[in-house]
């Protein structure tokens, strides 16, 4: 399969070179130093599951020099979104499928106001993966996984064929019946963590356990179930009470990639986290107080970071 990785992060680096080292024909999409010692020294992966060197490898900051592929994984952040999409337009065929593997709900259909609707699917993953230097990629936990499917819910040999790829190299992926409840289930889990985890500065270890911030938590994610069902989602109630599960399973120094960035003074995924579940709830009448008080906290800390006070 010819495939290219749009954002070469933790994200599109693991899952782009655990593709290549299966021998598929995978384009990097990278910039800056890190496409550079790509070039030089190839896409280096460390992982429990198996380190992987892909050299040579295809990298490149141009898109129009690798042409309309069968397969785009985007793996950039939220806020490169709308970039991003116009810059992959010559990778785009008429028989190419883009799939997003972004945090949020929203990635699908702003992916599909630049691009032919028709070409995007739904679709998000888990792993716990970083750029540990330029060229180097580190796979610190989680199974990495990748859930896709069509976004009207329709079984397609496309979706398919790309769930066979992925698992021939290695790769767990699930095709849901309903992608977008699937893409809401994660969306209040990790919208909601960041947040939290962002405003306390604690592990999660910490902010689950004390009674204050876990009803902060709890009633965040009872926000996300009321703004998805308004929307025509149907993500259950039971969620909520799986989710605090979930929670309490995880590592106690666990802390969220948005945490991270806004403890380092780096830009965020603040808007496309407890921002969207306020927008997106705004847009339907949905009174959303916790991320509301979450999202405008933050905020102050993410303008600073883009540079915008």
């Amino acid at each position: 399969m010819r495939v290219a990785v749009f954002g070469v992060g933790g994200v599109g680096g693991y899952f782009g070179g655990r593709l290549a080292e299966a021998g598929h024909d995978v384009f990097l999409i990278a910039r800056g130093a890190h496409r550079q010692a790509i070039e030089t020294s190839g896409l280096r992966i460390e992982s429990p599951k198996g380190d992987v060197v892909v050299h040579p490898a295809s990298v490149t900051d141009a898109p129009a020099t690798v042409g309309p592929v069968e397969l785009v994984i985007v793996g950039v952040k939220a806020g490169q979104l709308d970039e991003a999409a116009t810059a992959m337009r010559p990778l785009v065929g008429p028989e190419t499928t883009v799939l997003p593997l972004l945090n949020g709900v929203e990635a699908p259909a702003r992916l599909a106001a630049v691009l032919d609707p028709e070409r995007v699917l739904g679709g998000f993953c888990r792993v716990l993966a970083e750029i540990a230097a330029p060229g180097l990629i580190r796979h610190s936990g989680l199974e990495p996984t990748i859930v896709l499917g069509e976004m009207d819910n329709r079984r397609s040999d496309r979706v398919e064929r790309i769930r066979d790829a992925l698992v021939a190299a290695g790769i767990a992926t699930e095709i849901r019946d309903d992608v977008q409840v699937a893409m809401w289930e994660k969306f209040m889990l990790i919208a909601t963590w960041s947040g939290i985890g962002a405003a306390t500065r604690a592990s999660i270890g910490v902010w689950r356990s004390l009674p204050g911030t876990r009803a902060m938590a709890e009633a965040g994610l009872r926000e996300v179930v009321a703004v998805a069902q308004a929307r025509g989602v149907p993500l259950a109630h039971e969620r909520v009470e799986s989710t605090l599960s979930a929670w309490d399973g995880a590592p106690a120094a666990g802390t969220a990639s948005m945490q991270r960035d806004m403890m380092e003074g780096r830009p965020s995924e603040l808007d496309a986290q407890s921002g969207a579940v306020v927008r997106l709830g705004a847009d339907v009448g949905v009174p959303t107080p916790v991320h509301g008080f979450l999202y405008h906290t933050l905020l102050p800390q993410e303008k600073a970071a883009r540079g915008e006070t």
